[in-house]
This record gives structure tokens, C-alpha cells and sequence, in this order.
């Protein structure tokens, strides 16, 4: 089937003419029709960012297990247990069970806002479909669709232009350039860098003026921006230096207790005639006793204290020891626009000769007030 060969082809769509587009995409300027967009997303999917696999609740709440110093304590649980110290073994597994509980229950929250900003962002899109122009979820979009963007539009798929009316797009959240790119329907050279394709507008970029129209020739995972996306996912996860430092306190502290329970055993046989039986369940006791069960609840209250104080702020953070790691950084290296910034020019105060007046609004949304000593 034409369709299944079309998201295989590597094209430099940018150096192709419309015409060629048009023939390699079975389509035209009057859009798809509404059965042969429906085929085709049934192909390729939804045009949306592959999402890595979501944990479920019980594998959120097992890792929080995961860890040496967690190990070492259920151990020495097991082992009060094994003397018959209920109580202790009680103490040491409920303060385990809480410092789970506590570390579940907040990447649950975390979880559960990010949901919520997930869900306040439902991005539409127009398209020429049989020839009338619809709008359609930016989901939707499947290759082949004719797209009209705006200014003050999100691009929502990569396209090959076919019309363009003093198109403007700002491509800074791909290239970093803040300046908005002058668009052109001629098509450029093949060896092209991306931000010299004048021809094409990408998935996530801005229309910062005028309006044109294009033909969707990437989608989802296919597009610029899903690239993108698929390099970060290949990126190594590292551990925390709390955790790594936790991790090795852990791991001399085990020693530790081994080597002096050895020598405690040792000396308890070999030099003051104790029973084996009797030497060995002091050994296990000292064991326990230099166990510090309530480190880890400390550590897992203080790091919770610690993201609600950051959620006051509006930051968000999915994982407590992530709130250690931002707290260690020292230096950071950041590209200014778009990023410390909005990558948006506005005006937002105009002084004349009787007052000033203020500009409300946030960035090139289409949205806001004027305001004379704070009334509109």
C-alpha cells in the first residue's frame, strides 16, 4: 500500500517542489479526504510524542525499596526477629513501611499534577479536509494533510510549505535563533542545515506573523522535534549524590558491622569460652543495635519537606531525591532565549505626555489590557 511507504522514505522534503511533494504524498492543495486521513492515521498513529511506559502504582511503591541502606534494615528486622525482639523488629519494618509510604505517596502527587497540566493542553489544528477547511485535534494530523497556520500558532507537524503570506516562524525552540525566520516557498539545497530550510515549518515552532499553509510530511516521532525527543530517551540515568553517598555509607557501614561482629564472635569463643550458640546471638544483637533505622525516614521527611517548599513555588518534582541534586548544582549552563526567557518581544508600557500606560498580557498571546495607573 502507497501509505505504508511513505513514512519509510528519508526525503529532503525541503529541496522538493510542491509538485513533488504533492505526487510522493498522494495529495493535493485541496487536503485529504476525511476516509483516506482516517486510513492513514490508522497507519501511523496519532501525531503525538512517544511517551515513555508509565510505572504502575505497585512498581512505584516496591522502588522505593530499592535501595542498600532499605536492604540492610530489613535485614536486621529479619534478624530481631530471629531473636525474638519483636518490638524492634516492629520498629525497624514500620520505619520502613513509612518512609515508602512517604516517598510513594509524594511522586504520586507529582505524578498526578503533571497529569493535570497534561490535561489543560489540547492542541487543535486546522487542515483542509475534502476541501473545507476543519479543525481537527494536532493529534489527528497524519501525513498528507494540508495545514493552515496562523500567527500565534504552534506548528503542529513538520511541514513543506505550498503557500506562504509574510510567514514569520520562530524556530529558537529547535535552533536556538532568536530571530524570527523569513519563509519561502522555493525549495532549498539538499545538504541544508535546518534552520537554512526556508521552505519547511517544523513541529513545535511558533508562527510569530503572516500565515501560510503546508503539507504535513512528518508526524509524532517522525518530526524534528520527535528526534529530539528520541535522543533525550537514549540519555544515561545517573544516580543522585545523596543517593550515592547514602549507597556507600551503606556500604561501609556493613562492613563495618561485619568486621566487628566477626572479631565480637571471635573473641567471645576463642578467648572467654562462650557457647557458640550464645556467642552468635550476641553477635546478631550488636548487629541490630548498630543499625540506624531512623535515618532513612529523616532523610525521606526532609526531602519531602523540602519538594513541598519548592511546589509553593510552582516547581514540580516527581522524585524526592531529585529536590538534593538541584539543591547541589553549582553552575549552570543555559542558552538565554527561550530558555531564562520567553523568546517574545512585547511592549508593556506606553508613556506619553499624560500618562502611562500599561500592556497586560503574557508573550504574543492574543490576549490583554490597557491600563491607566492600574484601571483598564
Amino acid at each position: 500500500m502507497q501509505n505504508n511507504s511513505i513514512e519509510d522514505r528519508q526525503e529532503p522534503w525541503h529541496a522538493l517542489s510542491v509538485d513533488d511533494v504533492c505526487a510522493k504524498l498522494g495529495t493535493d492543495s485541496a487536503g485529504l479526504s476525511a476516509a483516506a486521513a482516517a486510513e492513514r492515521h490508522a497507519a501511523f498513529g496519532p501525531n503525538r510524542l512517544p511517551q515513555g511506559p508509565r510505572r504502575s502504582a505497585l512498581v512505584r511503591f516496591l522502588l522505593q525499596f530499592h535501595n542498600l541502606l532499605i536492604y540492610v534494615l530489613l535485614a536486621a528486622g529479619m534478624l530481631a526477629m530471629f531473636l525474638g525482639h519483636a518490638i524492634d523488629a516492629g520498629v525497624i519494618f514500620a520505619v520502613v513501611l513509612v518512609n515508602a509510604v512517604i516517598g510513594f505517596v509524594q511522586e504520586g502527587r507529582a505524578e498526578q499534577a503533571l497529569d493535570a497540566i497534561r490535561g489543560m493542553i489540547d492542541p487543535k489544528a486546522s487542515v483542509l479536509r475534502d476541501g473545507r477547511r476543519l479543525t481537527v485535534a494536532a493529534d489527528a494530523i497524519v501525513p498528507g494533510d494540508v495545514v493552515i497556520v496562523e500567527a500565534g500558532a504552534r506548528v503542529p507537524a513538520d511541514l513543506r510549505l505550498i503557500r506562504a503570506r509574510n510567514l514569520r516562524i520562530d524556530e529558537a525552540i529547535l535552533t536556538g535563533e532568536s530571530v524570527a525566520v523569513d519563509k519561502t516557498l522555493a525549495p532549498t539545497a539538499a545538504p541544508a542545515a535546518l534552520g537554512d530550510r526556508t521552505s519547511m515549518a517544523f513541529s513545535g515552532t511558533f508562527v510569530a506573523a503572516g500565515q501560510g499553509a503546508g503539507i504535513a510530511v512528518a508526524t509524532g516521532a517522525k518530526s524534528e522535534l520527535g528526534l529530539i525527543g528520541a535522543l533525550l530517551g537514549t540519555v544515561e540515568t545517573l544516580q543522585t549524590p545523596l543517593i550515592r553517598q547514602m549507597d556507600g555509607f551503606a556500604k561501609r557501614l556493613t562492613l563495618f558491622t561485619l568486621g566487628i561482629s566477626a572479631v565480637a564472635f571471635a573473641f567471645a569463643v576463642l578467648l572467654r569460652g562462650y557457647a557458640f550458640t550464645d556467642a552468635f546471638m550476641v553477635v546478631v544483637g550488636l548487629a541490630v543495635a548498630a543499625i540506624p533505622e531512623g535515618l532513612p525516614a529523616t532523610m525521606t521527611i526532609a526531602l519531602a519537606i523540602g519538594i513541598q517548599r519548592m511546589a509553593a513555588r510552582n516547581a514540580i518534582i516527581r522524585r524526592l531525591p531529585a529536590v538534593e541534586t538541584l539543591g547541589s548544582v553549582s553552575v549552570i549552563c543555559s542558552d538565554k532565549t527561550g530558555t531564562l526567557t520567553r523568546n517574545e518581544m512585547t511592549v508593556r508600557a506606553v508613556v506619553t505626555a499624560e500618562a502611562v500606560f500599561e500592556v497586560t498580557g503574557v508573550g504574543y498571546e492574543p490576549h490583554g489590557e490597557y491600563r491607566v495607573e492600574g484601571r483598564d
